[in-house]
């Protein structure tokens, strides 16, 4: 016999291999993650571990001989998700797309599964968790769909392999990767080997036959596709779907893109005919604002090329305990109350006593650190009781001195702040210095500081 099978152990939390069965993990240190697989191995002196064609081995090419075909982008019709994608969906590309249960991640590939339907692209959407009337209610729901969607229901990988390979489509949805599971894997659907022996395949699939594959991925508890780690190293692209199921507003965020930045967001609202784009979230992020209210400070933060305009709310009130809470909800809690140590040392307001709530109106999450004098402004707004006028913005990063220090791209922020008809600026003295060149200055105030003090002194 060629092929021999021997006994490992991996870790359901990280993917680590073992020979042996521990209690606790040395990767991850998670306790009782351990789980016993069978793996097949190939015997020494075996001549296909050689190579095809009894040894053959693929020949190296030089570099300058490689051709590079400009392949066009598929535009999906949804201006946000081609903004996160990079410009549209690269044929070949194996994207994992990832979120909370409920969040709307089937709604959305249901959704881009209709417009490319539409446009005369074949698709085949694969699903492992719903049946056949499950999705048509949904797409009921939706609107009209042409006659290029094909819908699969089943979770056997060689099963679904053949399906693709006789449709060839041009996109493929798979819902989801824990459903699936190969025969040849002794390991129950969902397991480390499963999820990694499927995600394989379904790679091997989409770089042979140069069709897109779309891949859900369910997530943990912290927030992470549940399953190996090696499962986001193997695709082209992870995309997180972030938001509150009871918030309407959704984040499609890139988390990893082999065809674009990073670094961009869309931002989508969830309604009964499913996602709907939001082209200007700073005017839903801004609605419904409070009138002279203290705490109440409107901030800019930068994702990718993209100003967004946010209400970042603060309460702070005397504490009745003798440990004050501390709340942050939308923003780092760590950062929340390192800003409160920094006003407490530098500006001297004894914070130390007094409960302290902040938070992103409109569930939204930004980590930017240009939010941190908005954060320090609405606490000291809030601690003294003087509203922040409603025609005034602030950015700035704050150091541990209390200085507040230059950020990124301060002329789109200005710029975004004018079109929404603020008329004053609260920005670090770096940053102004830049804005001299800049027109149409006398439509918008300006105000350079330097520390906390002067911006607190503002009130």
């Amino acid at each position: 016999m060629a092929k021999g099978k021997k006994t490992v152990f991996f870790c359901q939390n990280c993917g680590h291999e073992e020979s042996k069965w521990l209690g606790q993990c040395p990767a991850c240190k998670e306790w009782n993650t351990f789980v016993e697989e069978k793996v097949t191995v190939p015997k020494a002196g075996n001549a296909s571990a050689l190579g095809p064609a009894g040894g053959a081995a693929a020949q190296p090419v030089l570099l300058t001989s490689v051709d590079t075909d400009d392949d066009e982008r598929i535009r999906t019709g949804i201006g946000e998700l081609d903004r996160v994608l990079g410009g549209g969906i690269v044929q070949g590309s194996l994207v994992l797309v990832g979120g909370d249960p409920g969040i709307g991640k089937s709604t959305l590939l249901l959704q881009v599964c209709q417009k490319l339907s539409a446009m005369g692209k074949k698709i085949l959407y694969i699903s492992g968790e719903e049946s056949l009337k499950q999705i048509k209610l949904r797409a009921d729901r939706m609107g009209t769909f042409s006659e290029n969607l094909y819908l699969l229901c089943e979770t056997n990988l060689e099963l679904i392999r053949s399906s693709i390979e006789r449709q060839k489509p041009d996109m493929a949805v798979i819902d989801s990767i824990q459903t699936m599971y190969n025969e040849e894997v002794s390991s129950a659907p969902g397991s480390v080997s499963q999820v990694r022996e499927s995600t394989n395949v379904l790679l091997q699939l989409a770089k042979g036959l140069n069709i897109a594959i779309f891949i859900v991925g369910h997530v943990t508890k912290e927030g992470t596709v549940a399953g190996p780690r090696v499962l986001e190293h193997m695709v082209d692209t992870v995309l997180y779907f972030e938001g509150d199921r009871h918030v309407s507003y959704r984040i499609l965020r890139g988390v990893k893109n082999r065809f674009g930045s990073t670094n961009e967001i869309g931002v989508f609202e969830m309604r009964r005919e499913g996602l709907v784009e939001v082209e200007n979230p700073s005017e839903y992020m801004l609605s419904g604002r409070p009138e002279n209210a203290s705490g109440s400070v409107v901030a800019c933060a930068m994702e990718g090329t993209r100003p967004i305009l946010m209400e970042i709310q603060a309460l702070v009130c005397h504490s009745n305990f003798g440990m004050p809470r501390r709340t942050a909800a939308g923003l780092d809690y760590n950062r929340v109350n390192l800003l409160m140590a920094v006003l407490e040392k530098r500006a001297g307001l004894p914070l130390s006593s007094y409960d302290a709530y902040v938070n992103i109106a409109g569930g939204i999450r930004m980590n930017e650190p240009a939010s941190d004098l908005g954060i320090v402004m609405a606490i000291a707004s809030s601690y003294k009781n003087k509203p922040v006028p409603e025609d005034t913005i602030v950015f700035g990063e704050v150091g541990l001195s209390g200085e507040v220090r230059a950020v990124t791209m301060p002329e789109q922020r200005v710029a975004e702040a004018k079109k929404l008809g603020f008329k004053v600026c609260i920005l670090p003295e770096v940053s102004r210095k830049s804005l001299k060149n800049m027109g149409g200055q006398e439509e918008l105030r300006i105000i350079g500081v330097r520390s906390i003090n002067q911006a607190i002194d503002l009130l």
